[in-house]
């Protein structure tokens, strides 16, 4: 069995690539379906944190090490030790310990004493070398470079608050099923149960500290779901009145449908163009005992899927950067580059278009994005306000990540 900071270098391997971390991980688990659960816990844990501080612990291990290794698995399972020794509570001479002999197992065991080397001067140094990281702008922020200098043109005051936030973790925010209980007879049901929450607002509460979904009383029986509190605006935002045809235009994982359901009684569309995202759809709505119309189809091809009887209601939670909710998905920040957002507003608009005349006239439809960046969110509205003049603008929010919530931007818009 590999040692979990070996498989968190894997993972920092698979994010070089281009794979998400939640690919990364779901790898593993598949490769090691008997790891333990407190050292998937750990393995978790640690990925994410290696993930979230890359750009710091990157820097370091130039500082240590001049020159990149021609090994780079090597600096991958370096990479990891450093954060184990700076951020973890692991005893450091395991950690020094099991670096050096994952790299014996390199070059004929060439670079086993760097490796030892590297890791005890970061011991003797660290203070040091953790306060030059904080002066280097890509380091200290934990963000690429080009996504520190897009942060600073579009929140000119706000974009050290938004770096904060994105390198923070994220809450546990809970979703009340409306139909079972609200949030302060949920908050008496925690209390007895040994958890801390505070209430956010009559349908949300948030935990003093994340648990397994297992211990969440009334989780299995579809009381409560997991959902961030600034995602559980958009079924608010949208509407939604009894016996509405409702359509949700980009479902999975299935948050926003299940909430739509709680609201009022339905009759909901479902589409994900992800036949295998739109299962965890169906597996949400199994659980709150809701259902709803599911289809596997491209919401910007209406014509495959598409009866001709208009919706009175759309959600319309396009793909995007998620540029908001990089403190859930740290490697975003990594695997984003310049030009993804130009080919994303293309690909928003387009569905935008596609997607309008399936509203009836009255309708309202909801352009709701986790992205922060102006291009998908109050540009593309005013593009889309340009090109259809029977649309009127009721009203947009733009939620910076913070907190109490991730980052959204919601525009609400009526066919005339």
């Amino acid at each position: 069995m590999s040692s979990i900071q070996t498989l968190a270098a894997h993972v920092l391997a698979r994010i070089d690539e281009g794979r998400t971390l939640t690919d990364a991980l779901a790898e593993i688990w598949q490769r090691h379906p008997d790891l333990p659960p407190g050292n998937r816990a750990a393995l978790q844990d640690l990925a994410y944190g290696s993930v979230r501080r890359l750009a710091e612990l990157r820097f370091i291990l130039r500082q240590l090490v001049p020159r990149a290794l021609p090994e780079p698995a090597l600096e991958r399972l370096l990479t990891v030790a450093i954060y184990q020794l700076a951020y973890t509570r692991t005893a450091p001479y395991a950690v020094v310990d099991q670096a050096v002999t994952e790299a014996s197992k390199f070059a004929g065991g060439r670079f086993k004493g760097l490796a030892n080397g590297t890791l005890r001067n970061f011991q003797r140094q660290q203070q040091e070398l953790l306060t030059r990281a904080s002066r280097d702008l890509e380091a200290g922020t934990n963000h690429p470079r080009w996504w520190v200098d897009k942060l600073k043109q579009a929140f000119p005051k706000q974009w050290l608050a938004i770096v904060e936030a994105d390198n923070g973790h994220p809450p546990m925010t809970l979703r009340v099923n409306r139909r079972h209980a609200d949030a302060d007879a949920y908050l008496a049901t925690l209390a007895e149960a040994g958890l801390d929450a505070e209430k956010l607002s009559d349908g949300a509460v948030r935990l003093a500290r994340p648990v397994p979904v297992r211990d969440l009383p009334g989780f299995a029986d579809g009381v409560v779901s997991v959902q961030d509190f600034g995602a559980q605006a958009a079924a608010i935002r949208l509407d939604v009145k009894e016996g509405q045809r409702v359509l949700d235009a980009c479902a999975a994982p299935g948050g926003k449908t299940g909430h739509i359901l709680e609201l009022a009684d339905v009759d909901l569309t479902a589409l994900d163009v992800d036949a295998a995202r739109l299962k965890r759809v169906e597996e949400n709505l199994d659980r709150l005992r809701l259902s709803a119309t599911l289809k596997a189809a491209d919401a910007a091809q209406p014509n495959t899927w598409w009866d001709g009887v208009p919706f009175d209601r759309i959600l319309a939670d396009v793909p995007c950067s998620a540029s908001g909710v990089v403190r859930r998905h740290p490697d975003i920040k990594w695997l984003r580059r310049p030009g993804d957002f130009a080919g994303l507003a293309r690909q928003q608009a387009a569905m935008l278009d596609a997607l309008w005349p399936c509203l009836a006239s009255g309708g309202k439809m909801l352009y709701a994005t986790c992205s922060i960046f102006p291009e998908e969110n109050r540009q593309q509205l005013a593009a889309f306000l340009t090109r259809h003049p029977d649309a009127t603008h009721l009203g947009d929010e733009a939620l910076i990540p913070c907190e109490r919530h991730d980052g959204f931007y919601y525009a609400l818009l009526e066919k005339r």
